[in-house]
């Protein structure tokens, strides 16, 4: 089973990107953030003619997240548990049953939380522990699980090309780090570093200054896997040269093959 996770950055204007990319890499699910339109305006036709089911999670104008499947997906959540308050659309969950057994997967848009020490920050700082709670919840049914999305989080100096610019940024916090990593002690294995640990492996480039260009870009994409998924890890793989095409996303497409009929 091979699982993608891309943040489209508007699916309006990525449309054509996203056909051409699942027709290359065929993954099973894709899970896709930063929609930026309600449930209504997605080309779920576009879609559905290439072989998938499409669920979304939608919002006006921000957010958003899906995931296309070419099985069905059954018990379906919107939006993250712990805070009934919240309207921000940047969580989806289902599940992919195979002949073998299933899969739950989950489509994150992590807060940037922005600038630091106002509400923004204290908001993904909340939604971060909402996660974790989620998590566990989660690894009880010990089931193959991948939990995937933007995370907006650079968990390692080397997961940056110039960590120093980013000591002021959010996405680069210790608080923000530490609970990425409160993740990542509850048993949920980080699937690129699992097959690759070398440094300048990045998921984002931003379009001022020529970062492509320079590979001035930080891996903040990240698809966390239940120990029970890990064990069918073969491999992960980032799709860099989309970043090349006309027009792209910020982000690129990171895969994982699971050894799972």
């Amino acid at each position: 089973m091979r699982i993608a996770t891309w943040n489209v950055n508007s699916i309006k204007q990525r449309l054509d990107h996203l056909v051409t990319f699942v027709k290359s890499a065929e993954p099973d699910v894709v899970c896709l953030q930063e929609l930026k339109c309600v449930d209504e305006a997605f080309p779920r036709g576009e879609i559905e003619a290439l072989g998938y089911n499409v669920t979304t999670h939608g919002q006006k104008a921000y957010n958003g997240v899906a995931i296309l499947s070419k099985r069905p997906l059954e018990d379906i959540r919107r939006g993250l548990p712990g805070d009934d308050t919240d309207e921000q659309a940047r969580y989806l969950e289902g599940v992919v049953s195979t002949e073998t057994g299933v899969v739950r997967v989950a489509s994150i848009y992590l807060p940037n939380g922005n600038p630091i020490g106002t509400p923004k920050f204290h908001y993904k700082l909340a939604w971060m522990d909402r996660l974790e709670a989620h998590a566990r919840r989660l690894l009880a049914l010990e089931e193959p699980l991948v939990l995937c999305g933007d995370y907006n989080v650079i968990p390692e100096p080397k997961d940056a090309a110039d960590p120093a610019a980013w000591l002021n940024d959010a996405l680069y916090q210790p608080e923000s780090r530490a609970k990425f990593r409160e993740l990542l002690n509850l048993g949920l294995g980080d699937a690129v570093r699992a097959c690759n640990d070398q440094p300048g492996l990045y998921s984002f480039w931003d379009y001022q200054a020529g970062a492509f260009q320079r590979n001035n870009g930080i891996r903040i994409d990240h698809l966390l896997l239940s120990p029970q998924a890990q064990d069918k890890l073969k491999t992960a793989s980032i799709r860099k040269e989309l970043r090349g095409w006309d027009k792209p996303s910020d982000h690129v497409p990171v895969m994982v093959d699971l050894d799972i009929d």
